[in-house]
C-alpha cells in the first residue's frame, strides 16, 4: 500500500510520500514515491506514485527519457501544467494498457499520481491523475490531494491545512499525516519523504527524508498523542442520563 499527498499554498507546493510498497506478507520492499523533474530556474515538477510498481516505475522512466531525448511532447516542452497532467495521464494509460488482461488472476496495472510544480510566469499547482488518464485540479476549497491510503491521514488534513498557513507549518501537518497512516495501517511505512517548494523560484526545493528511528519524526509522533490525550480529556463531559431512555420504537 501506499500514501501520499500533496498541498498547494499561498507560499507554495508541500509534497509527502511514504516508502513502502506491498505485494504479500512476504514481500515488503521500499522504493521512493517521490520523483523530481528538472528544477532549472525555468519550470519544476514533483510526481507522487501509487498503485503498481511496474507500471509507475515505466511511467517516470518515460518522462526522464522524453526530456533527456528532448521530445516535441516532454515535461521540458509543455506550456501548462495542465497539459503536463494530461501527458502523464496519457503515458500511464499506455503502459497500463501494455500489460491488461496479463499475467496471474487479481494482477492489476492500475496507478495513480499526483503532479505538482511551477512553470515560470504561471502559478503553482498540483494535480490529482487516475488511472484512466483523467484528472483533477486542488482548488482554494480543497488545497490538498491525496492517493494510496488516504482515509486515515485525511482528517487532520481537512481541520488544520489552509491556503494562507506557512508552508513549514503545512509539512508537519503532513508528517503527521502520514505518521497516523503509519499506525493504523503497516503497509504504509517509512522512509517519508518531504518536499518544501517556494513558488516563485522553479528550483529544487528543499527534500527532507525521515527515517523510523528519526529523532524528529520520533519527537513530534510523542508531542501528537500527548496533545491528543489532553485535548480529549479537556472535552465537556457527558450530560447525566435521564432515568429512562426511549429506545427508536418507542418501548422504554
Amino acid at each position: 500500500m501506499t500514501y501520499c499527498l500533496a498541498a498547494t499554498v499561498d507560499q507554495g507546493l508541500l509534497f509527502a510520500s511514504d516508502s513502502r510498497t506491498n505485494a504479500g506478507v512476504d514481500q515488503i520492499s521500499t522504493f521512493s514515491k517521490m520523483h523530481r523533474f528538472l528544477g532549472d530556474g525555468q519550470r519544476i515538477f514533483v510526481l507522487l506514485s501509487a498503485g503498481n510498481l511496474a507500471t509507475t516505475q515505466a511511467v517516470v522512466t518515460r518522462l526522464n527519457r522524453d526530456i533527456e531525448k528532448d521530445a516535441e511532447h516532454s515535461l521540458a516542452a509543455v506550456e501548462h501544467l495542465s497539459e503536463a497532467a494530461e501527458y502523464v495521464g496519457g503515458i500511464s494509460r499506455e503502459e497500463q494498457g501494455k500489460h491488461s488482461g496479463k499475467g496471474e488472476d487479481g494482477f492489476n496495472p492500475d496507478a495513480s499520481f499526483i503532479l505538482g510544480g511551477e512553470i515560470s510566469g504561471r502559478p503553482p499547482s498540483i494535480f490529482q491523475i487516475y488511472p484512466e488518464g483523467n484528472f483533477i485540479r486542488a482548488s482554494a476549497h480543497t488545497p490538498f490531494l491525496q492517493i494510496g491510503e488516504s482515509k486515515y491521514g485525511k482528517p487532520i488534513l481537512d481541520r488544520i491545512i489552509t491556503a494562507d498557513m506557512a508552508l513549514e507549518d503545512a509539512a508537519r501537518c503532513a508528517i503527521v499525516s502520514m505518521d497516523s497512516t503509519m499506525r493504523s495501517n503497516v503497509t504504509v511505512g517509512p522512509p517519508i519523504e518531504v518536499m518544501i517548494y517556494h513558488a516563485g523560484t522553479q528550483e529544487p526545493g528543499r527534500h527532507i527524508v525521515l527515517g523510523e528511528d528519526d529523532d524528529y519524526l520520533r519527537t513530534l509522533r510523542v508531542a501528537w498523542q500527548e496533545s491528543l490525550r489532553n485535548a480529549f480529556n479537556e472535552l465537556p463531559k457527558l450530560p447525566r442520563l435521564p432515568a429512562s431512555v426511549r429506545l427508536v420504537d418507542g418501548q422504554s
